[in-house]
């Protein structure tokens, strides 16, 4: 690691401790040569590998900009869409690989969306499942209200149909 301040190529770890939930290492270190201190951060880079074949690192922004699109004009903040991509991130480092194929990424978009927003969810799904027809969306809508009856019932005690 070199020195930020001296360029020097070598560093002495003082102190190393878990950060961001265990994610990441933060790492406190001492440069021999000019004695100043300073930290690094060691975290896992996940991989995306993409349809075309090209893997790129994961990034939470991107899952933001995407799920931004399908949430334009609904009542859907900054702060739950930076929940949102969490959410996603945690969901897909939990698997333990470190490549993860774009379809899984958007799987692991599907069901904090419906969570978020149905209407947001049935445009996100649109484009993610490439729905072609009329039937597509009226199949999707009848999943939505039949997840929402199975909650309601099971809110109030009852067993889902």
């Amino acid at each position: 690691m070199y020195c930020p301040f001296c360029r020097y190529p070598d560093s002495r770890v003082i102190d190393s401790r878990t950060a961001d939930d265990g994610a990441a290492i933060r790492r406190r270190r001492s440069c021999p040569q000019c004695g100043r201190r300073f930290t690094t951060q060691e975290t896992v880079i996940l991989m995306v590998a993409k349809r075309s074949g090209v893997t790129e690192p994961f990034t939470r922004d991107k899952i933001v900009r995407g799920v931004r699109r399908a949430c334009q004009g609904r009542p859907v903040g900054e702060d739950k869409l930076a929940i949102l991509a969490q959410q996603v991130e945690e969901t897909i480092r939990a698997r333990g690989l470190g490549e993860v194929p774009s379809h899984q990424v958007g799987l692991a978009i599907l069901g904090p969306l419906r969570e978020l927003d149905e209407v947001a969810y049935l445009r996100f799904a649109s484009v993610y499942r490439g729905f072609e027809s009329l039937a597509d969306f009226e199949e999707e809508i009848a999943a939505l209200r039949q997840g929402s009856r199975d909650a309601v019932q099971t809110a109030a005690g009852t067993e889902p149909a």
